[in-house]
């Protein structure tokens, strides 16, 4: 079984439908990794290996009294893991909060109702940064979440623990949600393909929405076939959402692989407020604007300017932490400091008014262009810690200097996908991301397929991890 652990969550389905390894197998391996990598990197809050095992056990025999394996769910038998903000009936959920990790969830929420479905098997919980709220995974009580690619960097967060845990070979796909770049941030620390569908386009069944809409599940893969996939099976309305969108009349999968007409690029290495990208990440977004040319689309040096974004995504984002119900003794300093931030609900409505109308004004900007290239943050991972010392205050401008690309399309609801395109001086994977119209992740998915082939990025893998 060589190579399997930098194999695609399609290729591994593959193997499966022909009958050419068992889910037990699988499992198995992929649980051998997770024992012998994990204490490194602390990608997983929880581990279900054992029963992970007995399911994989039934997916075996079902497997091999199948006569026609085209009958069975696409990730019938393939490991995967939820982030931990999400429950998992049976297993334990902290929201990345190391004095709640015991907690028991008594019912599978929408999103793994539907992961289940397409016959995954659920290895465990992945890490996460407390309430999903930082673009780090480091939280009191638990272990810091480390990149695969060196262990003194940051996975990124919120979704870190997805990331660190596809990145090191440990599962081969995996579910995050991203509420401010929380799966293309992790995606750009790790190198790997980080999606975020448009509003709407996944429920967050059962729960309701108190963000306006700005965080949704979202896809981390090493292929964009892989996160394609995902999508297909995550995608659709749950009875009294809040937000829907109708189901594409294609499959994201089979779309891919179709022709892009020319289109109108908007490109930029500068963005309001943050500044200019750091000039490793600027030549990224460069080298793939001028492959994009030679791929015969039209790229125009433009992009909004999100300054008056800042304060009102601010204002939204930290209301979450109130909006959690969390006691304010079990909090982190930042968290707290957050919290204590947030208190009007006039600051909330006002705030969310503003974001609404300034997000008519981003997507005004796409009456003239398809799509927007981007960095997807402007400076690379950072080491674990770096931040710690900092003030709150501090911490939060160090954030928004750090993450400034990404905010802005959780408020419009656009889809955008982060995918890996090189590496620092010092081996740390960095990329850029594309941001498609309204409701269009086909382009985006089309566009970063056809990358994902010039650039050739699976053949690099962490080397600390290999074993």
């Amino acid at each position: 079984m060589k190579n399997l652990e930098f194999s695609s969550a399609l290729d591994l389905s593959n193997l499966i439908h022909r009958k050419e390894i068992s889910p037990l197998e699988l499992i198995q391996f992929y649980g051998e990794r997770i024992n012998l990598i994990d204490s490194q990197l602390g990608s997983f809050a929880y581990v279900a290996i054992e029963n992970a095992i007995e399911e994989a056990k039934i997916k075996t025999e079902i497997l091999g009294k199948t006569q026609d394996t085209s009958t069975l769910p696409i990730f019938f038998g393939i490991p995967t893991a939820i982030k931990d903000l999400y429950p998992v009936e049976g297993m334990p959920i902290a929201y990345g909060n190391g004095f709640i990790k015991d907690k028991i969830a008594e019912y599978d929420c929408g999103i793994v109702k539907k992961i289940k479905q397409s016959g995954f098997i659920i290895l465990g919980k992945t890490s996460t940064s407390e309430l999903g709220s930082l673009p780090y995974t480091e939280s009191i009580g638990l272990p810091p979440c480390r990149n695969p690619w060196d262990l003194e960097y940051t996975s990124g967060g919120s979704s870190g623990g997805a990331a660190a845990a596809v990145a090191a070979g440990l599962i081969p796909v995996a579910h995050g949600s991203d509420g401010g770049g929380s799966v293309r941030g992790p995606a750009f620390c790790c190198g790997l393909v980080g999606l975020k569908p448009s509003r709407g386009r996944v429920s967050n069944a059962p729960v309701g929405d108190y963000q306006g809409g700005i965080g949704t599940h979202g896809c981390l893969s090493r292929t964009v076939a892989d996160s394609a996939a995902l999508l297909d099976v995550i995608s659709g309305y749950v009875t009294g959402d809040p937000y829907w969108l109708p189901n594409p009349k294609n499959s994201f999968l089979d779309g891919i692989t179709q022709e892009t007409e020319k289109l109108k690029i908007a490109f930029a290495t500068s963005i309001l407020p943050g500044g200019k990208a750091d000039e490793i990440i600027k030549q990224q977004v460069e080298k793939i604007a001028h492959h994009l040319e030679d791929m015969g689309h039209i790229l125009t040096d433009a992009c909004p300017d999100f300054t008056s974004l800042v304060e009102p995504f601010v204002t939204i984002w930290q209301s979450s932490i109130t909006g959690s119900g969390f006691p304010e003794q079990i909090l982190t300093p930042m968290n707290r400091w957050l919290r204590e931030r947030s208190q009007d609900l006039g600051n909330y409505l006002r705030a969310l008014h503003q974001v609404q109308m300034i997000s008519r004004q981003i997507i005004a900007f796409f009456d003239d262009f398809d799509v927007l290239l981007l960095p997807t943050y402007l400076k690379p991972a950072i080491k674990v810690d770096t931040w710690a010392d900092l003030s709150p205050e501090n911490t939060l401008q160090s954030i928004i200097d750090w993450i400034t690309p990404c905010p802005p399309f959780n408020a419009t609801g656009q889809p955008a996908i982060a995918i890996p395109t090189g590496f620092t001086e010092q081996g740390i994977p960095i990329g850029v991301q594309l941001v498609g119209k309204p409701t269009d992740e086909a382009t985006i998915l089309q566009l970063a397929y056809q990358l994902e082939k010039i650039i050739n990025y699976a053949q690099y893998k962490p080397s600390l991890i290999t074993l």
